[in-house]
């Protein structure tokens, strides 16, 4: 049984070194929207270690909110952390992470990537088995957290064939087609 009431994914929520290189990542060269922002939030209990699972004494300096073409929207966060932080997980690291993107066109995407100096990882890759039809690359932004670019305009091969389907009758949910 699902989560009673549980609609979907309402934003994904990630943590910068530096809020406004973020902001000019974001909303400069992935076009998204600022929506609004949250000031800076401390707690002298065990607020921050009992609801985020963080040292008690870190604090959050600043969290603002982007909405990002057609998906979740995205919490950016800035935190100073009481006790360090951590490098950034690899994705083959417990908690590793990246965030796709779905564009109608990979060549075009990539091309304007890497005319406004992004680190993009690679050559798209064709994928194969149930994701053919769909083709992908990574990319890094300014700070190092990992995004990807997908894309598959006439579908990927499970859409189609049952033999690659787990639960026939349903599909992933895509970003161009959301009431699908």
């Amino acid at each position: 049984m699902p989560i009673p009431g549980l609609r979907g994914s309402d934003h994904i929520g990630f943590t910068v070194p530096d809020m406004e290189e973020a902001e000019a990542f974001l909303v400069d060269v992935l076009g998204a929207v600022r929506i609004y922002t949250l000031g800076s939030k401390r707690a002298d209990d065990d607020w921050m270690a009992r609801q985020l699972g963080v040292h008690a004494r870190t604090v959050i300096r600043e969290i603002r909110f982007y909405r990002l073409g057609n998906g979740a929207n995205l919490e950016v966060f800035h935190y100073v952390a009481a006790d360090g932080q951590r490098p950034q997980p690899r994705n083959s690291d417990i908690g590793g992470h990246h965030l796709a993107l779905y564009v109608d066109d990979m060549d075009d995407a990539v091309a304007y990537l890497r005319a406004r100096g992004v680190d993009v990882m690679g050559e798209p890759v064709e994928s194969a088995g149930a994701s053919a039809g769909q083709r992908w690359t990574y990319f890094r932004s300014p700070w190092g957290m990992q995004f990807e670019l997908v894309s598959f305009p006439e579908g990927k091969r499970y859409e189609t064939d049952e033999s690659f389907q787990d639960t026939p009758g349903h599909r992933l949910w895509h970003p161009a087609h959301p009431a699908k």
